[in-house]
């Protein structure tokens, strides 16, 4: 049997069913007051309410299991929700929103807001989970450019020059990613790659025990002297490897992430990008060769839409050009 026959992806209420066995394993929980014990939560029934609906005997509110979540106030059958998660999730570099919407039926612009709102799930909590790296452990730093800025801002000690030369680079968009070789991955949309930029995304996010592995370039020659340990290879020599020392663990995560923004979403306006970098970061780190599949890809998104409502108006006007950190 086909994953895609399972009858959440065509059944509402066993979609339902499942999304409440992921938000509430212990039983229902009210987003409204917290409150979870289960003599004090009514299951209302009948023709005058709809399946799935709750009452807190302590707050009198009454509540669903998307009340809290990105799905709140969707119209769209939750089995279709669930059916473009799993889409997500599963397409190592990316599914469409007009492939989306042809797939469940659903209008393009429609589709294109679904989208954006799992990949607010997919946002990783950066203070809850954590630096990368400790000691022993090796972390791989280096930025690249996709895509031109809306509003190019060159770094002032740069005057307007890259600190390696790439063509039109100061008026390109800059991502800095760090990843811990055999772990995870973070990655974030900087106004530039300057120093300052470049310093508060690595110094916050990566532990000073780590061995820190770069390029030859100039934004890490102090920087990583912060760290237990730092080494480069020259890149403009022709060196890639020398021994354990290389950055092609992030170099390979560049490669997924540019061939999936050009080949398939081809454009993204800059104020949602942390949004498309938030999801190749979700898909990395639960990759096939951290034994991950794809159905626990998509319960592990579906575990983390609480607490991120997100509107079609914040979506339109949001940016967030500055590091996460």
């Amino acid at each position: 049997m086909s994953a895609f026959d399972n009858p959440i992806y065509t059944d509402a209420d066993a979609a339902r069913v499942h999304l409440e066995a992921q938000r509430w394993p212990d039983g229902p929980a009210c987003p409204h007051c917290g409150n979870a014990d289960p003599e004090k939560i009514k299951a209302l029934a009948g023709k005058a309410h709809r399946p799935g609906l709750y009452q807190c005997a302590e707050c009198r509110e009454q509540f669903t299991v998307t009340v809290g979540t990105v799905f709140e106030r969707s119209k769209i059958p939750l089995n279709k929700w669930l059916f473009a998660v799993e889409l997500m999730t599963a397409s190592k570099k990316g599914i469409s929103a007009h492939q989306i919407h042809r797939m469940i039926g659903v209008t393009y612009k429609t589709a294109w807001f679904m989208c954006h709102r799992i990949r607010e799930a997919m946002a990783e909590d950066v203070k809850s989970a954590g630096p990368l790296g400790g000691a022993g452990k090796i972390v791989e730093a280096d930025e690249t450019y996709i895509g031109k800025q809306s509003d190019p801002q060159p770094s002032p000690q740069r005057k307007v020059r890259p600190y390696i030369h790439r063509k039109n680079a100061e008026r390109k968009r800059a991502v800095v990613s760090l990843v811990e070789r055999g772990g995870r991955v973070r990655s974030f949309h900087v106004a530039n790659a300057s120093l300052e930029y470049v310093r508060e995304v690595v110094v916050t996010n990566v532990s000073r025990e780590s061995t820190l592995y770069t390029d030859e370039s100039r934004l890490y020659t102090n920087m990583g002297k912060e760290f237990a340990e730092h080494d480069t290879v020259k890149h403009s020599a022709g060196e890639y490897v020398r021994g354990t020392v290389h950055t092609n663990t992030i170099e390979g995560y560049f490669s997924v992430f540019k061939r999936g923004m050009k080949g398939v979403y081809q454009h993204c306006a800059e104020k949602h990008l942390h949004r498309y970098l938030a999801e190749f970061d979700f898909r990395y780190n639960r990759r096939t060769a951290l034994k991950w599949t794809d159905p626990e890809r998509r319960d592990s998104a579906l575990s983390k839409i609480g607490g991120k409502r997100l509107t079609y108006r914040r979506i339109e006007g949001q940016l967030e050009a500055q590091p996460k950190a």
